[in-house]
């Protein structure tokens, strides 16, 4: 009995397979990235024998590929074991490792699959671990035990499992057709494929059909029914299953039974086009007023428009108008009767954005084309699900059920080329990027290389920790939980500018110097040399190593006041001037009256999370001349900053206590050091450096910033920035 205890714990269950795909989902590596580590001059490459590794070589790729030192180590072993059961011929014999090693291949492609998400593979990867005889089929003992571990992974994700167990059960009994008391391969796919309390367990998704429900699990805080079986959602934390897009929320017991589909996101004729109408779904309507009798709508009585909101009772649905106005959101929703499927050769195609993305395809095969609605200007939404902790993952749900689900594109899946590629032929659209400033030059950089002819304007919703050019654009410093739909009124309200964008081109002194790779080519809000970088190069060293360290934007500040405090007492960039030289269009910068530790070339007025190095300018009685350089100390007193001016700002920092004070208000401005339309920079030493954020050690070198293009943004109305915290 000990003995079986033992093995059990050595096992990989469901609660390690869960585990597993939470490392990956925040893994900015895959798992081909990670395994060129074990070839010739990677890291790993003495771990290698052949086509193997070792134990010790399997924990460095882990820590490796899922960017964490601390791993679990009893998890490692279990995963290590369960790849050296799943060899399927003769250990090389050229493996001289103690532990018998793991085939490399099928540890990617184990990975692989998990990054990948499908359905059909997991399923299969998933019988396996529960088929412990390898004999094919699930007979009922292992049927036994996988109910048993869907248990454990159940309530390791916080589900009620008193009402899941049944239902496993059922499933798993109804998955053997042919009633031969056991599960074979196919049935278990087939079965698992069409259950829905599966497919939500093990964090599987089906291929995308219209009207088709995106499910969740959710707990509920308020009494919640089922609109399947119309009973109340019961148990400790009232838990349920939702949509993500519709919110219809049904038990998990009742997830699988017939119920009404979920809204329509296209036509799929062309005689549809433009011909607008309610989508009627079951909803909450408790206490509203129906549209018609203007009573008010008891509990399971009502339904919702999934477009314009307005509700009505179930039997007051056919009495009034079908016609659909959008209701408030009406200039930012992209309806379903302006999208229709049509066939290849009927698609308009645009060079430069690649092939058309799968999500922009029907189940049936046919291509999805918008078809311009007048007076109205579509909201292309893109969503970094990643940024801001969990915030991410909740604002594309949001977006997803405020507007329609084709308009909103999780950056995981492809970037943002699939979203440009659907809206390329809209002469009038916008653009909304949720994330930090990093997920926005993303963006910018792919609408550049989209070459549109019409490039849309750029609204923010920063969900990051700087966000110093979201700062600048009046939508804050964090989204701090507002109703979208506020945000949405700012989008509406807000005002189109120009923003300057520049070229970065860093050339090594000695090609044979081995630094860091150069993070972007392109400057959105400023670029550093010096104290500030090697704070944030810090920082970006020990995220790397203790992601769950920095998981949130309380926490991330408190990381960079620690190192700045040690960045005080060990002053590594003091002396800079005798590091490096400035040129602006030519003319030589003058550092020997200061004694600085960092210099910033700026395009905006924010850095370091809110400061203007820069500081204000009183106007000046005459209006400003446009000049290539200014160097004059006293006449860059009267020089404001501009982002749409096509010159940079370039100070110099004393220290890391200058910039506390600039931050905290106590003193107004950096030391002003030029104001020029193009800077070069000579380096005679490794140094820190960053770009909009992103740090790295650069080895001698001469650095050339020129103007690059200007990019439409869109900024908030001063005065409504809701729901940011602006520092």
């Amino acid at each position: 009995m000990a003995d079986a205890e033992s093995a059990l714990e050595n096992e990989i269950n469901p609660v390690d397979f869960i585990q597993l795909q939470e490392y990956i989902e925040y893994s900015r590596i895959t798992a081909k990235e990670a395994m060129k580590e074990f070839h010739a001059g990677g890291k790993l490459v003495h771990h290698r024998f052949g086509d193997h590794t070792d134990a010790a070589g399997f924990a460095l790729f882990l820590s490796s590929y899922l960017e964490v030192e601390d791993f679990p180590a009893d998890l490692c072993r279990r995963l290590f074991g369960y790849f050296q059961r799943c060899e399927q011929s003769c250990v090389d014999p050229r493996l001289h490792t103690k532990d018998g090693g793991v085939s490399l291949k099928a540890v990617s492609c184990y990975f692989s699959i998990l990054e990948d998400g499908n359905p059909r593979d997991k399923l299969e990867y998933t019988f396996k671990l529960y088929d412990k005889d390898d004999n094919g089929l699930l007979d009922g003992k292992e049927v036994d035990k996988i109910v048993a571990q869907m248990m454990k992974a159940a309530e390791y994700l916080g589900w009620d499992v008193t009402e899941l167990k049944p239902v496993l059960e059922d499933m798993l009994k109804a998955m053997d057709v042919d009633s031969s008391g056991a599960v074979t391969l196919e049935e278990w796919i087939n079965g698992g494929l069409n259950n829905i309390p599966l497919l939500v367990l093990l964090g599987l998704k089906v291929a995308d059909k219209d009207g088709q429900h995106v499910w969740r699990l959710k707990n509920f805080n308020r009494p919640t029914y089922c609109f399947v079986c119309q009973n109340m959602m019961l148990g400790l934390r009232k838990q349920g299953l939702s949509c993500n897009f519709c919110k219809y929320t049904v038990h998990s017991s009742c997830a699988n039974k017939n119920h009404t589909p979920c809204v329509r996101t296209f036509v799929r004729s062309k005689a549809e086009i433009g011909c607008s109408a309610h989508d009627w779904i079951s909803a909450d309507c408790e206490s509203n007023k129906c549209q018609i009798c203007h009573k008010k709508i008891k509990i399971l009585t009502g339904q919702r428009c999934a477009w314009c909101q307005s509700m009505r009772h179930t039997d007051c649905v056919p009495l009034g108008s079908s016609h659909c106005d959008c209701g408030s959101l009406q200039h930012h929703i992209l309806p379903p009767w302006a999208i229709c499927a049509v066939d290849q050769a009927d698609c308009i195609s645009v060079s430069g954005l690649g092939e058309t993305h799968l999500g922009n395809i029907t189940s049936e095969g046919h291509f999805l084309q918008i078809f311009p609605v007048m007076d109205t200007n579509p909201l292309l939404v893109f969503v970094n699900p990643k940024s801001g902790g969990k915030q991410g993952k909740r604002v594309l749900r949001k977006f997803q059920y405020l507007l329609n689900p084709r308009q909103v594109y999780n950056l995981d899946n492809g970037g943002p080329n699939p979203g440009l590629q659907f809206f390329q032929n809209l002469q009038a659209f916008r653009v909304l990027v949720c994330g930090g400033d990093g997920t926005v030059g993303w963006v910018l950089d792919a609408i550049d290389k989209a070459n549109m002819a019409i490039r849309p304007p750029v609204a923010i919703l920063p969900l990051g920790t700087g966000n110093d050019l979201a700062r600048c654009l009046n939508w804050g410093g964090g989204y701090e939980g507002t109703d979208l739909t506020e945000i949405l009124k700012q989008i509406e309200e807000s005002r189109s500018i120009q923003m300057d964008r520049w070229s970065l081109r860093v050339a090594p002194v000695d090609d044979a110097d081995e630094g860091d790779p150069v993070p972007n080519d392109i400057i959105n809000n400023y670029f550093s040399i010096g104290v500030d970088a090697s704070i944030a190069h810090q920082f970006h060293v020990m995220r790397e190593k203790h992601p769950q360290k920095f998981n949130s934007r309380a926490r991330n500040k408190l990381w960079y006041f620690q190192l700045a405090t040690s960045e005080t007492i060990s002053a590594s960039c003091r002396n800079l001037k005798d590091c490096l030289s400035i040129e602006c269009c030519g003319v030589p910068v003058d550092l020997s009256r200061l004694s600085l530790e960092g210099v910033a070339v700026l395009n905006i007025p924010s850095m370091h999370g809110g400061s203007n190095l820069w500081g204000e300018t009183k106007s000046a009685e005459k209006p400003k001349t446009w000049q290539e350089v200014r160097v004059d100390p006293e006449a860059l007193q009267t020089c404001s900053q501009d982002m749409s001016d096509e010159l940079l700002e370039v100070v110099g920092l004393e220290s890391v206590l200058e910039m506390g004070q600039i931050y905290t208000g106590l003193k107004s401005k950096a030391h002003r050091l030029a104001q020029a339309a193009h800077i070069t920079v000579r380096t005679c030493k490794t140094l820190p450096m960053q770009v909009d954020g992103e740090p790295w050690m650069q080895p001698p070198c001469t650095i050339h910033i020129t103007h690059k293009n200007q990019a439409n943004m869109l900024t908030a109305p001063a005065a409504k920035s809701v729901g940011c915290l602006f520092k």
